[in-house]
């Protein structure tokens, strides 16, 4: 079938209100689009030399972290949240108790990502592999008495109510039939259909099935880059579209309703083409300047620290690639030396101007690399 000639569903007359059925997504799809193919071949480039400039990386998997923890944060940031990536590094004693709700949150989601991510050795891509993912975002929070890690079993919507929704998802009872449709459609074997076309019409077709009672949108966005994963268009997982989408939160959910109510499926495979792309590239240029700044720190910092505790200096680096924020107990811990010893090495990295104090306590001060965290607020 040809993307222009795409009809994306009917509405069914149920108790009440009306509920949309999209169509089956496990078919052919094929495209004379000039522009479209112009934009995949560029999104397809662009995504290929951040895979490759990834794995030149050294210690690539200590600045990945930060990438789910970007992530973690504007994905959840489009449901409402208002934890930052600064936040995302804090323990929960160090938050504000009104904050603790958004950052467990956002902690579900970095151990959904991480978790799901090192699933994927051993399972592939599946409505089995999404439903382990959902169990662990909703773990703990908000929305977790509403079936984690099962389909739902009732009618959902966006919106007020049911009878004033802007949005109703199909009837529960057709759930199964259409993920599996779509579970089929990611892994034919027996269709053209490059891989980037593929999960940007899967991710639509997931987010109109609404397939769990809550955190459809977060799953939604996350099953991108697993699926990019799970194809090997990327080694190491450092891409993610939330930001993209976050800050285009208007267009994109009016490119999805779009489809729906008028078979727009060309303008939705246009902007997500536009948000691999642009994503793709700023996550290489954000390497690139990672690469920068430990240049400069290696040459004109870490030989500032005496011989004897150069191996301690070179230990808080590593571990603040990983995680920005850090404080005087996880110095001791990871240097294994005295309180005072600690608290000197971090007193010297504030002078020379990697750290700086944060909370503006004398007791249970956190320290923060703001230099690298700033990289990821781009």
């Amino acid at each position: 079938m040809d993307i222009q000639d795409f009809q994306a569903g009917q509405h069914e007359d149920l108790y009440e209100y009306r509920a949309f059925v999209p169509s089956s997504i496990y078919q052919e799809w094929v495209s004379a689009d000039a522009e479209l193919a112009e934009l995949l071949g560029r999104a397809d480039r662009a995504l290929g030399e951040l895979n490759a400039f990834s794995q030149l990386i050294p210690d690539i998997d200590f600045f990945i972290r930060m990438y789910v923890a970007k992530e973690a944060t504007q994905s959840s940031r489009i449901e409402g949240t208002q934890t930052n990536i600064e936040d995302a590094f804090k323990d929960a004693d160090d938050l504000n108790p009104e904050e603790v709700d958004d950052w467990a949150e956002v902690q579900n989601y970095i151990r959904a990502i991480n978790s799901s991510i090192d699933a994927l050795e051993t399972l592939p891509f599946s409505n089995r592999l999404l439903k382990q993912t959902h169990a662990i975002l909703m773990e703990g929070v908000r929305g977790e008495n509403k079936m984690p890690g099962e389909f739902r079993q009732s009618q959902n919507w966006i919106g007020v109510s049911l009878k004033n929704a802007t949005f109703v998802p199909p009837h529960h009872e057709r759930v199964a039939d259409l993920m599996s449709d779509m579970e089929k459609f990611l892994h034919a074997q027996d269709i053209r259909v490059h891989p980037l076309l593929r999960i940007a019409i899967a991710h639509y077709q997931f987010e109109t099935i609404h397939p769990f009672l809550d955190g459809n949108g977060r799953l939604g966005r996350l099953m991108i880059s697993l699926f990019l994963a799970s194809e090997g268009l990327l080694s190491k997982p450092a891409l993610y579209l939330s930001d993209y989408f976050e800050r285009n939160k208007t267009a994109y959910i009016d490119h999805l309703m779009a489809i729906r109510g008028g078979n727009h499926l060309r303008a939705w495979l246009i902007f997500f083409l536009h948000g691999i792309e642009e994503t793709a590239r700023a996550s290489a240029g954000v390497f690139r300047s990672i690469l920068e700044i430990k240049g400069q720190i290696d040459q004109s910092v870490l030989p500032r620290f005496s011989s004897r505790r150069q191996d301690n200096a070179q230990k808080i680096m590593r571990a603040l690639y990983a995680r920005p924020i850090i404080d005087v107990k996880a110095v001791k811990e990871l240097t294994s030396s005295t309180t005072n010893t600690a608290a000197a090495l971090i007193s010297d990295m504030v002078e020379y101007g990697v750290l700086k104090e944060v909370t503006g306590q004398r007791r249970n001060r956190l320290f923060a690399f703001n230099d690298y965290i700033a990289l990821f607020g781009r």
